[in-house]
Formats: structure tokens, C-alpha cells, sequence
């Protein structure tokens, strides 16, 4: 939570943080640029040391993300976005060239908001059975869509770190949805970072942490915001309209969150699923296209 708010995207948590202090400048410890990539335009935040963290309320390390102009539509705009994940991804040092990858789809798939991450683990190349019929084909590349608590009496991370375990993967990818801030937004932002993640945080029921100190090996998070808390929604508004600033309190009395999440949420998270699933399969499985990975899956 930053200011009250239910932020997890980086470059809003970095926005709020120079209003509140009135900022003109760059926040301390902290680096950030604008750029485009492949025609999307790319945020870079970069939290470089403990004033950065404190400032921005994010841990230390690299932020990158993605704007797409509108939900893409139809096969070409689909695998123009998922190019602009796989080229996001090869951003990252702690995604190593070769060795397992496994892929985490976390959240409820009976959720349709929260749905992002076990529909996206459907819609990847998963490849690490396949080695020992076609040894050299394909980066071994595993998948687990790991379920919620309610529905599996386990944690995702006690899952994970058992998987980690057995399966020795070199880097784990996970995915989840996001909260944003502003409604703009939702489902038009793609954040890829290399300090792990906290499934649940933005929606205030944070479970254990998916880090490079928890598992042992490094730990990519990719998310979308698919839904804008209610408070954060209302204050912004507010703010917006010049009224004074208000207690986030108000708005959540007897412990009452709401969130709010686009009509055509089952539309667009699947069409997301399927941009995350081509764009991390091609950015794993570097000798095959974006077109490629889409022919093998069709």
C-alpha cells in the first residue's frame, strides 16, 4: 500500500510519491526514463538503493512497463504485443540463456480478474517433458498454475518452493494480476520486474513472498492490472476535482474493499493470457518467432 492506496505498478507508485512530497526533480534513489519499444511506449524505473524502496514502497531493482494503445485485435496486433513482451523480457540479466524455466500462473481461474496467471500458464509452450524425445529441440520450459489457498489448503509459495525443488529450474517466471491505480490503466499496462513478488499484495491479502531469498533462485514477475481499488479510484477523483485530501479509512469502513474491474473482463484477460503466453514462450524458446510459437500451440 503507498499513501493509502492499493498500488502495485512501480511507475504509479513512483507518480504518488512525487505528488505527495511535490516534487519537481527525481526522486532520490531512484531512476526513471521513457522510451518505445517495438512502437509501445516503455517506462524504465529503476529503484537503485533503501531511499528509492522507501520512497516508492517497492524493493530494490528493475521496473519495466509496457503500454499497449488498446486491448490488441485480431492475429497481428496479438503478436505484435507478444513480441513487446518477449523483447521486455530479454531486457533481464536473471534470465539465464539456457537450462529449465518454470513458469507460475498464479491466482484463482474461477476469478475471472484474478484469472490472468492460470489462463496464461495454459496458453504457453511447454516443452520440459519433451526433452528426452526431441533432446536439443527446445529449452525445457515448465508450467504450474499453483491455485489458491481456499481451494488447495496450500500456500502458492509452499507449492513453489517444493516444485523448485524437484524440477531445479535456473529462473522462475511468475505471473498475476495487478492493481493500478488509475483506471486508464487496467489492462493496457504489461510491468516485468526482477524482484520477485508478493501474490496478493495490491488487493490487500498478501501471502508469502516469491523471491530470489524464498526460492533460492531468481524470480521474474510479470502482472496486469485488471482491477482499480474502489478507495484508491474515489481519492484520485477527488484529488482530481481539487477537493483537499481525504482518510483513505473512509472509504473502506468495517473493513469493506471493493474493486472495480471492466465489464468486458473475461474478453480482455483472455486476450492478455494469450499476448503473455506467445510473448514468454518466444522469449524462452529464443530459435522460434512469436509466428512460430503460435503455429506450434494452434
Amino acid at each position: 500500500m503507498t499513501n493509502g492506496r492499493k498500488i502495485d505498478l512501480a511507475l504509479e507508485a513512483k507518480e504518488l510519491a512525487e505528488h505527495t512530497a511535490q516534487e519537481t526533480t527525481a526522486l532520490p534513489g531512484v531512476k526513471a526514463r521513457e522510451e518505445t519499444l517495438l512502437g509501445f511506449p516503455l517506462t524504465r524505473v529503476e529503484i537503485l538503493d533503501q531511499r528509492g524502496a522507501q520512497a516508492v514502497g517497492k524493493p530494490q531493482g528493475n521496473y519495466l512497463t509496457l503500454t499497449l494503445p488498446q486491448l490488441p485485435q485480431g492475429r497481428e496486433e496479438i503478436l505484435q504485443a507478444a513480441r513487446g513482451v518477449a523483447a521486455v523480457l530479454g531486457e533481464f540479466g536473471d534470465l539465464p540463456p539456457a537450462g529449465t524455466v518454470l513458469v507460475a500462473g498464479l491466482g484463482n481461474r474461477f476469478m475471472t480478474p484474478d484469472a490472468l496467471g492460470p489462463k496464461t500458464a495454459d496458453a504457453l509452450l511447454v516443452t520440459r517433458h519433451l526433452q528426452g524425445v526431441l533432446p536439443g529441440t527446445f529449452r525445457p520450459v515448465a508450467a504450474l498454475a499453483a491455485g489458491v489457498t481456499g481451494s488447495t489448503g496450500m500456500d502458492s509459495g509452499e507449492l513453489l518452493q517444493a516444485v523448485v525443488r524437484e524440477v531445479d529450474p535456473v529462473c522462475l517466471i511468475a505471473v498475476d494480476a495487478l492493481a493500478a491505480r488509475r483506471q486508464e490503466r487496467v489492462c493496457r499496462t504489461i510491468q516485468v520486474c526482477d524482484t520477485g513478488i508478493v501474490p496478493g499484495s495490491g488487493v490487500g491479502n498478501a501471502r508469502m513472498a516469491l523471491d530470489r531469498e524464498t526460492l533460492g533462485i531468481p524470480v521474474i514477475a510479470v502482472g496486469v492490472p485488471t482491477v482499480v481499488e474502489a478507495a484508491t479510484l474515489c481519492l484520485d477523483l477527488l484529488e482530481e476535482a481539487g477537493q483537499k485530501p481525504m482518510d483513505p479509512g473512509l472509504f473502506r469502513r468495517e473493513g469493506a474493499e471493493w474493486f472495480v474491474t471492466p465489464r468486458g473482463i473475461d474478453n480482455e484477460v483472455a486476450v492478455l493470457a494469450r499476448v503473455l503466453g506467445l510473448g514468454i514462450s518466444a522469449a524462452l524458446h529464443v530459435d522460434f518467432s512469436v509466428e512460430d510459437v503460435d503455429n506450434l500451440l494452434s
